[in-house]
């Protein structure tokens, strides 16, 4: 995906992509598209069972996919808290399951299906740290 390709070139160590979208909206392909922005080797998948992927290119990549995420400490067990504050890039799908977790700074991404089967429409917002 072209979009999240020239969105990686503003990512830095430690920035959160926290991805909104429905079910085969897209947000796996928004990561690949990172990824290869990032120069990852080989091929990147969802996380659906694992919880996190962990990839290695220009910048760590900490892919998760909150999708079983069901509560607070399901959510301290798959050492999040560990990856947000970390030297890599976290992109995180299914961000509706934990939206009170996620860091004040951060890059939202909405992903919603529009028109024929490949349109989508993007949104990319950045919340900022209160002072």
């Amino acid at each position: 995906m072209q979009i999240a390709k020239e969105f990686a070139s503003v990512l830095k160590a430690g920035d959160t992509v926290a991805m909104f979208g429905d079910l085969g909206a897209g947000k796996t392909a928004f990561v690949k598209g990172i990824a290869q922005a990032l120069h990852v080797p080989g091929y990147v998948t969802s996380p659906t069972f694992t919880i996190v992927n962990e990839y290695r290119g220009d910048l760590p990549l900490y892919h998760f996919d909150m999708y079983r995420i069901t509560d607070e400490d399901s959510l301290y067990q798959t050492g999040y808290f560990d990856y947000i504050e970390s030297d890599g890039i976290c992109a995180i799908e299914w961000c509706e399951n934990i939206v009170d977790f996620l860091p004040a700074a951060c890059y939202a991404v909405k992903i919603k299906p529009v028109g024929h089967q490949s349109a989508r429409e993007i949104t990319i917002e950045k919340t900022e740290k209160k002072q």
